[in-house]
């Protein structure tokens, strides 16, 4: 148990995780789909909370973490390039983002929200164009998480395969 969360005698826990700062920050550990996990249980490497990324050294990092499955990790990566920028790109990194969390939200089966967060995302990015920042393939992004909402607005119980998301041009 990390941060400042207290429990009583019998174990039951009392009060949320805090960062040193005392801001709530959940330390449990996670599985592949970004789950939370009991206290104590083996989780999978977590992007940490105060992770900086560079746009470009978090397209690589996202991909890495696409390409094994890891829609939930990728996410917090393109969420981190997200809060680092400023100016109109950052709402090209928030819709990547968004598609990142989409997809994790279809790989747990939550068809309703996977399709909304997808298509959010799609519409943020898709309006950059050929020509987006960094080398992102914001239409492929887009074209990409609109045929995974269609796909589970059919009710395609399938396997998602986020490694099928290319980020770069």
């Amino acid at each position: 148990m990390a941060g400042n969360a207290g429990s009583t005698d019998n174990g039951q826990r009392t009060d949320r995780d805090r960062n040193p700062e005392g801001r709530a920050q959940n330390q449990r550990p996670r599985d592949r789909y970004g789950r939370p996990l009991p206290y104590g249980s083996p989780g999978v490497p977590r992007v940490p909370d105060d992770a900086v990324f560079a746009p470009e050294e978090g397209l690589d990092e996202a991909q890495a973490l696409l390409d094994d499955g890891y829609a939930f990790h990728a996410h917090e990566v393109l969420e981190a390039v997200w809060k680092g920028v400023e100016g109109p790109e950052r709402e090209l990194w928030r819709g990547m983002a968004q598609i990142a969390v989409g997809l994790t939200h279809a790989q747990r089966g939550n068809r309703v929200g996977a399709a909304r967060l997808l298509r959010r995302g799609a519409d943020r990015v898709e309006g950059f164009g050929p020509e987006a920042p960094s080398g992102v393939d914001a239409l492929g992004a887009a074209a990409y998480a609109r045929s995974v909402a269609d796909a589970v607005e059919a009710g395609d119980g399938g396997e998602i395969d986020t490694s099928r998301l290319r980020l770069r041009r």
